[in-house]
This record gives structure tokens, sequence and C-alpha cells, in this order.
């Protein structure tokens, strides 16, 4: 549907979907093999994937907790090390790996729906920075980039309160939100930065947001 809009709208260049469930290891490899057969490889990869079930840490299911580690840490982990072997198999030095963080992943909001959640995105800022470590002992000039947004109006609100869907619309209508557009910019801003300028993390959320 995405990519159709986009042809329809004129864009240049060309989407093109992949189907692919990031908590399974061998579906994301399936896709990378893809990637390499029609592509040759990745140049950029941003990780953007994730969600939050409502699950408390005294009383939360642990198939929702395994839920959130798979896609919001694994799935990050493994698409990384897959792109990061797309890159070094085509001598490609000048990648660009970019994990869509949340400002939950540098501070812990009073609400215990969300504790879990926020957990897994600590690790994505503690992963996005072991990345770019690594990547320097391996003298390589690939950068790694956390963008970590507030409240942006997606269909996340809609899945962690999945069983009140009147909760969720509330949740953006209660103050002006970020909008896809506002991070579709700043990962533009991200990439558009010279050669020499890594960007660690760009921390933003809409100017009504108190948490």
């Amino acid at each position: 549907k995405l990519a159709a809009e986009c042809q329809s709208a004129g864009y240049p260049g060309t989407l093109i979907p992949y189907k692919c469930d990031l908590s399974n290891e061998e579906e994301i490899l399936s896709m990378f093999s893809a990637i390499k057969t029609l592509h040759q490889g990745v140049d950029v990869c941003i990780n953007n994937a994730g969600l939050a079930c409502p699950e408390p840490l005294l009383s939360g299911k642990t198939e929702g907790w395994r839920m959130m580690i798979d896609v919001n840490v694994m799935a990050v982990s493994i698409c990384t090390r897959e792109v990061y072997r797309s890159m070094k198999e085509r001598n490609v030095d000048d990648g660009h790996i970019i994990n869509i963080n949340s400002m939950n992943g540098h501070s812990v909001v009073p609400q215990s729906v969300v504790h879990f959640y926020s957990a897994t995105k600590y690790a994505v800022t503690a992963l996005t920075e072991g990345l770019r470590q690594e990547l320097r002992e391996a003298k390589t000039h690939i950068r790694a980039t956390c963008i970590s947004p507030g409240l942006v109006e997606t269909g996340f609100a809609f899945k962690l309160h999945d069983n009140d869907p009147e909760r969720a619309a509330a949740t953006y209508e209660s103050i002006r939100c970020l909008k896809a557009e506002d991070m579709a910019n700043a990962v533009i801003y991200v990439l558009s930065a010279p050669p020499h300028v890594q960007i660690a993390d760009i921390q933003m959320r809409p100017t009504e947001q108190i948490s």
C-alpha cells in the first residue's frame, strides 16, 4: 500500500516492500539473502520496528516480555550484524546504521505498562554505543546513530492499548504529537552529516510533551 502511495505521489526512487517477521531469525536471514540477490546488499539500515506490550514488571506475562525482547533488542542486533556483513563483503566503508530508539531509552516514566519496554530501549541505547565502539575497533568509517523520539503519531499506542482503542486514540489527541515526517527529517539530517561527523543520538519530543 505504501509503495503504491509513493508511486502515485510521484516521489523519486522506488520503494520495494518485503514481508518479514522480525521475531523470527530465519525470516530475517531470508530477507537479507533476497536483498543480496536482488540488490547486492545494504548501504544504510534503519532499524525502525518496535513495539510495547502492556506488561508491568510485577504482573506482566512472559510472552509479552519475550516479544518485546525479540523485536526491540534481538531483531535490531541480528539486522545490524547482517548489515555489517553485507557492507564488509562489498568493501562499503561509508555505510550508516540508524536505530530508532525512544526517549524511554533515556528515562523511566512512572507508567507501569511501559517499564519493560523502557528496559528494551535502554538496551538499544547501549547497543548503539557498543556498535560505534566496535566499528572504531574494526577501523571502518561506518557510522552508528540513535534517534530517540517522544510521542509520535503512529499505530504504537493502538498496540500498547489494544483492548482500549479509545484510550489509544486519546494518546494522540492530548497534545500535538511528532509526525512520521518529523522522524524522516531527522533521518535525513543524520545521513546528510559530513563524513567526519557522527551524530550519536537525536533526542526529540513534542514541544507540549511533559515527560
